[in-house]
């Protein structure tokens, strides 16, 4: 799963937020689809913008994903570099593009169930879901990292630097 970001958990959130507001969205369309929908937001560019990135490469996004190479440059290429500098990994733009992430599909409102790839509701559900789970591990890292340094103090230095501080 992908790396929990602040930035990636802010792109999910606006990108559902745009869709929720309307903007527009078709699952077939390399700039308005799921993915496409996200790197309007990541990258400011339009949608126009991104489908003639897109048809420099083959197939949907999951086949750029797959197909990436980090050495060609080629600009479809360069738009999976954009989600990849985010956090997300080549299985997370599959997962992204057809819904079907399980691990975001348990911890959806209502409990489990199948999400359809091209329906906008759909499509909101799963990112903010998606974000919310990002965000939750974010939180635990936070904290977790913190634990592990307050363990390695040594009591006494705890006990020493209260007093001076107090």
């Amino acid at each position: 799963m992908a790396y929990p970001d602040i930035q990636l958990i802010e792109a999910l959130r606006n990108t559902a937020k745009k869709l929720s507001e309307g903007s527009y969205y078709a699952w077939g369309h390399h700039g308005a689809c799921n993915c496409g929908s996200l790197l309007q937001v990541i990258t400011s560019m339009t949608k126009e913008e991104i489908l003639s990135y897109a048809h420099t490469g083959t197939g949907e996004w999951t086949e750029i994903a797959e197909d990436y190479c980090t050495v060609t440059g080629a600009p479809a290429y360069l738009m999976i570099s954009k989600l990849e500098k985010l956090g997300l990994t080549i299985t997370d733009i599959h997962h992204l593009e057809y819904l079907d992430d399980r691990k975001i599909l348990e911890h959806l409102p209502g409990g489990f169930r199948w999400l359809k790839r091209n329906i906008r509701e759909d499509v909101i559900i799963y990112f903010e879901t998606f974000a919310n789970i990002l965000e939750g591990e974010l939180l635990n890292n936070k904290l977790r990292k913190e634990q592990e340094k307050k363990d390695l103090q040594p009591e006494w230095f705890a006990e020493e630097a209260a007093a001076v501080f107090a």
